[in-house]
């Protein structure tokens, strides 16, 4: 298994992971009936920009030339302080890992990997909203609850 950073060559497997990801937890069903096309359009725009503007990373672990698992980190600048270097801190989302490889620690080691990747990066934090099923999944992986964020929904 080989974890490292997407390539444009990966394009067509992520956007269908992207979609298998949602179909698989949209209990309405609506999304499965959506245009297909559509959606690859605008996730192929979106994958080549993110994959060239340094501002997205996307972590994948492949096997054997197939993508079983990746993970999208976008990099959120801070405004800069006096008297210390400021770094920015990393927002960790698109957590997926395909059927057949999920428990055999896989995400793990491609979570590993990113953890030591920010370690030695110097970003400041890595933070995810997970689903109550991933809870444990991030904390065997030394992530913690925060209680700090508050959030506004505009409306």
């Amino acid at each position: 298994m080989d974890i490292r950073l997407a390539k444009e060559k990966d394009i067509k497997q992520l956007i269908q992971m992207r979609w298998d990801f949602t179909i698989e937890y949209d209990k309405s069903g609506k999304i499965e009936k959506t245009s297909f096309a559509a959606f690859e359009k605008e996730c192929q725009s979106f994958l080549l920009n993110a994959m060239n503007n340094g501002q997205w990373f996307i972590w994948v672990a492949e096997k054997n030339g197939e993508i079983i698992a990746n993970i999208y980190i976008e990099l959120i600048q801070k405004v800069p302080r006096p008297g210390r270097t400021t770094y920015p801190f990393a927002y960790m989302t698109n957590v997926y890992t395909v059927k057949p490889y999920r428990n055999k620690g896989i995400g793990s080691k491609l979570l590993a990997t990113i953890n030591e990747w920010a370690k030695e990066e110097k970003y400041e934090f890595i933070i995810v909203w997970p689903s109550e099923d991933s809870v444990p999944y991030y904390q065997r992986n030394g992530y913690v609850h925060s209680t700090e964020p508050l959030e506004y929904f505009p409306s």
